[in-house]
């Protein structure tokens, strides 16, 4: 009989994953919740979503849970490549919980997933550390993952990460835009640089055509290395937009909300707007950071295009009644958010209009 040839001579090794599965755990558990059913080695996470329970600081009497999924994109290979891993579990968990706070949910657990090359435990680990930051800013819960080891699929060094989020709103509180109306105000929440979009088109401007080193120091971004800018987490939102809504039980004077992702701004609040509606949006109403600028010269990259790609400053929009407009900036400046009047709702075929 031949040699015997073993899962680890082929390239995966079960017990450096067993081992990893058991290092992680602690960092796992700092997101848990009194919702979290614990069960360390189970199949599958568990969480409770009761009606009337003391316990529980937040009750639904008529739950709808919706649910997202979402990755980093490209980004992870900026990560990659100096070797810095503990921002981009932020950005994954940023770009799912974001997206469901657009119908005013409140996030409630989360789900990894994260393929490589080869399993390095301090690698994912770090990589954890960052999802397991990301859900306590998020205040949700990470209750499972997977971590799939694939030499035959993926590059030395590459890697890529998914997630997926679940969260809960009462049904008379969905937010879905029907109620945005002429004379509404459109509020922008400040981003925190490119947040998870657009990275295809950095890279090619930045190392393609300009050759530039991550560790480059740049005048024009005020002397940080371009790395450092390239890698700022993206904004998570959920506190100070599920505590404003929280205080308005009854009256619905949030009338639709929009991440602003791939697409920008043009591409993502028509997604809400009535077809009779038109944002009307100023671009003179806040301040662009500076690597969109750096980015849009060192292309160069036409104005449309960067409003295209890149949120170019704004992470998130609101559209409020008018009437609360200064009330709810003074609210979400409270909560620690920069906030920006960024122009009205006037009639229209459901378009963004730049002025």
């Amino acid at each position: 009989m031949g040699k015997y040839i073993s899962y680890k001579q082929s390239g995966v090794s079960i017990d450096a994953n067993d081992e990893m599965v058991r290092q992680l755990y602690s960092c796992i558990a700092s997101t848990f919740g009194p919702r979290v059913i614990l069960s360390k080695n189970a199949f599958a996470g568990m969480f409770r979503l009761d009606y009337d329970e003391r316990l529980f600081k937040r009750n639904y009497r008529s739950p709808v849970l919706v649910a997202c999924t979402d990755g980093v994109g490209s980004k992870v290979q900026l990560a990659g490549k100096v070797k810095k891993f503990d921002t981009v579990g932020i950005d994954l968990v940023a770009m799912n919980v974001n997206d469901m706070l657009v119908q005013g949910a409140e996030p409630l657990f989360f789900l990894d997933y994260l393929a490589v090359h080869k399993l390095e435990p301090e690698v994912i680990a770090e990589l954890v550390k960052g999802v397991a930051a990301g859900c306590r800013l998020a205040d949700c819960a990470l209750i499972g993952g997977e971590t799939a080891e694939m030499p035959d699929t993926y590059a030395k060094g590459d890697f890529d990460m998914a997630g997926f989020a679940v969260g809960v709103i009462e049904r008379k509180k969905i937010i879905t835009g029907r109620n945005i109306r002429k004379g509404d105000v459109i509020l922008g929440l400040a981003s925190s640089g490119l947040h998870s979009n657009g990275y295809t088109l950095v890279r090619n401007i930045c190392f393609k055509q300009h050759k530039m080193k991550m560790a480059a120091v740049v005048d024009e971004l005020d002397g940080a290395a371009l790395g450092d800018v390239l890698l700022e987490p993206t904004r998570i939102y959920v506190r100070a937009i599920v505590k404003l809504l929280s205080q308005y039980k009854v009256k619905q004077v949030v009338h639709g909300m929009a991440h602003i992702t791939g697409g920008g701004l043009p591409g993502n609040i028509p997604r809400v707007l009535p077809k009779d509606c038109n944002a009307v949006i100023k671009k003179s109403s806040w301040p662009v950071p500076k690597i969109f600028t750096f980015l849009q010269a060192k292309g160069p990259v036409e104005e449309d295009e960067m409003f295209r790609v890149f949120n170019m400053g704004i992470g998130f929009v609101l559209i409020v009644s008018e009437d609360f407009a200064n009330s709810i900036t003074r609210k979400l400046t409270k909560y620690g958010e920069q906030v920006y009047k960024l122009g009205r709702i006037t009639g229209g075929a459901g378009k963004v209009i730049f002025k």
